[in-house]
């Protein structure tokens, strides 16, 4: 590849990250489309969630209360690395793009984990504003085989 290729993947790949990272701004600093990290001390409960290699997130739908502070424990019961990320559908699509063309691409936002096989691993997440809130793995196929759930966010 190229040294100007190898540039042009590397600014693609961050620009995605960034912008799905900042989501878009609302009422507080760091207050995101889809809520913002949470706080661990401020966790309402947790839910888990078990990613296997028929490309399904076992429990896809869940329902929280706006303000509630969730924790996640993504769970990999697969054979293959799977992950969990929150965010709008457009930005999840989006960033899928970016994956397929970066496979390796390893995350640390605090809207997504990446989970080797036999391993677990959490998002601590604020829900603060009411709606409905995306989660997929991004890596490369698992995505178009379905592997895509909602967070269902009831207005308090």
């Amino acid at each position: 590849m190229k040294f100007n290729q190898i540039i042009a993947t590397f600014a693609v790949s961050f620009l995605a990250t960034a912008a799905m990272a900042a989501g878009s701004h609302g009422g507080g600093h760091d207050d995101t489309a889809v809520g913002k990290p949470g706080v661990a001390s401020k966790v309402t409960r947790t839910v888990n969630v078990d990613m296997r290699d028929d490309m399904k997130f076992h429990t896809d739908i869940f329902d929280v209360k706006q303000g509630e502070t969730i924790r996640f424990v993504a769970k990999n019961s697969g054979k293959v690395k799977h992950e969990m990320v929150l965010g709008t559908a457009k930005d999840l699509k989006d960033h899928y793009e970016v994956m397929k063309k970066n496979p390796e691409m390893e995350h640390a936002d605090a809207n997504m984990v990446t989970v080797a096989p036999g391993k677990t691993g959490e998002i601590i997440w604020q829900f603060t504003k009411a709606g409905k809130i995306d989660f997929a793995c991004l890596q490369p196929g698992h995505y178009d085989a379905g592997m895509k759930g909602a967070v269902n966010v009831a207005k308090r």
